[in-house]
């Protein structure tokens, strides 16, 4: 037994020496003449540093293109979640917006057109004289177009006792029509304590689809010029 490890020992020790004899006066200029395992050696290292340089030039632009498509993941997700909230939520939205719709129809009830004008000024007026208010002045101004409607501004001065005037704004604001009361001022009028009211009385009415026409017209040429002015500076 001791004889074997005594072999095996022998062996081992001349495999070693055999090894160094390898690495022993080797031509760096001709590697071609190297024993094998120093050129396998030197092909593995060759190997190491090809695959480290091609890593660090060529493979790191593809972790930089993987980092950004994982942003660019993640902002797909984000996306992906609001638009599948709005999804699960699309019947809700559905009933709001025909509530939204059938508010504007009632909105619009509110509003006279152009032809019901004349019959709203006159119902201005009947509220005044229902209460006992003497009219100075009713004198209705130049209507101001919007995108789907116009306002009229209405002069009014009245004369009355204060009461009276009271019922004559609560009157107002129980048209059918949109009226409203602004810039109310008052003050007295003689010794017997009569008042008088003026106010700006502003009603709306809708425009019809010739005139929301000439009003979108209207806006898109003054949108060419105002570009127009802008590219010339």
């Amino acid at each position: 037994m001791n004889t074997s490890k005594k072999n095996i020992s022998i062996d081992l020790m001349g495999y070693v020496e055999a090894l160094k004899e390898q690495f022993q006066d080797l031509d760096p200029k001709d590697p071609s003449l190297w024993p094998v395992i120093p050129k396998v050696l030197l092909c593995a290292v060759i190997s190491l540093f090809t695959a480290g340089a091609a890593w660090y030039f060529y493979l790191s632009g593809f972790e930089e293109d993987l980092q950004r498509e994982r942003g660019v993941e993640v902002a797909l997700r984000a996306d992906f979640e609001k638009k599948l909230l709005k999804a699960v939520s699309l019947d809700g939205l559905k009933k709001q917006r025909e509530q939204v719709q059938q508010s504007v129809i009632q909105l619009e009830k509110q509003l006279p057109s152009k032809s019901e004008m004349a019959a709203l000024l006159s119902d201005i007026n009947q509220a005044g004289l229902g209460r006992s208010l003497q009219f100075e002045l009713f004198k209705p101004g130049t209507e101001a177009v919007q995108d789907y409607y116009a306002e009229l501004p209405i002069s009014v001065r009245v004369s009355g006792n204060f009461h009276d005037m009271g019922l004559f704004a609560s009157d107002i604001s129980h048209l059918s029509r949109i009226v409203t009361l602004n810039n109310v001022s008052i003050t007295p009028k003689g010794s017997d304590g009569t008042l008088l009211l003026d106010a700006t009385a502003k009603t709306y009415r809708y425009l019809d689809s010739e005139e929301i026409k000439s009003q979108s017209k209207t806006q898109k040429s003054k949108a060419q010029k105002s570009r127009a002015k802008g590219a010339a500076k």
